[in-house]
């Protein structure tokens, strides 16, 4: 049974699947796309419902623009959409929408709808809700060694002085906890170059549902296997 006192302060998702049960069910990609955003407004919900702090969904990775035109831009529509059906609820209920990657290289209508939703929300102070756009692990890790390269060139940095918790705080997610548990759906078990610096500690949780069959009874389920797991962080029980 869920334990609602030891929810996890912040969760992860990789939300996978959405082009293969389209395929299964003989339709194009995209809308299993449209079909996954319906399955991540309830998730959203659920995780304000269940006092999850932070929320990060991988919506669009740095490799993701190999896929087709027509899959891409579909995907930005469908951005658009989601910003333009939830933004007044996500604001109701305290929801703070947060951007994690590169998302200037996205296309206008989508910043545009970015920046409102941005804009609306920045003093909630309610669940943190993380959407990684344009991003790559390995890329935030290279920008933020950049920029403690840069102050150390300037002279504003003694590079012997550089911790981990100074190279945290370089991070998109600087300020935030790690996630503790990150799920993927559609049952592959890597991470995909997703938050590739903080989850050296995430407990992972992954399921063969692909993400529009991904339910909130689900999510219970995952994190109640999360709670199952014993901690150590590379230490051992007395």
């Amino acid at each position: 049974m869920l334990d609602k006192s030891r929810i996890p302060a912040h969760v992860a998702i990789i939300m996978d699947g959405n082009g293969r049960w389209a395929k299964e069910r003989g339709m194009v990609r995209v809308q299993g796309h449209r079909a996954g955003m319906e399955a991540l407004r309830e998730i959203v919900k659920h995780s304000d419902i269940l006092g999850v702090k932070y929320l990060t969904v991988y919506a669009f990775s740095t490799e993701n623009w190999k896929r087709s035109l027509e899959e891409v831009s579909g995907i930005f529509k469908l951005l658009v959409l989601y910003v333009a059906s939830e933004l007044d609820e996500l604001n109701r209920n305290n929801v703070r929408v947060n951007i994690i990657g590169d998302w200037s290289a996205v296309p206008e209508d989508a910043r545009n709808s970015i920046k409102k939703a941005l804009n609306t929300t920045e003093n909630n102070t309610g669940l943190v809700f993380n959407i990684a756009l344009n991003y790559g692990g390995r890329a935030e890790i290279v920008r933020s060694a950049k920029a403690l390269a840069e102050k150390a060139a300037k002279g504003e940095l003694d590079p012997a002085g550089i911790t981990e918790d100074m190279f945290s705080e370089t991070l998109y997610t600087g300020g935030m906890p790690d996630p503790d548990l990150i799920i993927r759906t559609g049952g592959e078990y890597r991470l995909s170059n997703f938050l590739t610096w903080q989850s050296a500690y995430s407990e992972l949780v992954v399921t063969r549902l692909y993400w529009p069959d991904f339910t909130p009874q689900e999510y219970e389920k995952a994190i109640e296997e999360f709670q199952g797991r014993d901690r150590r962080f590379g230490g051992v029980k007395c």
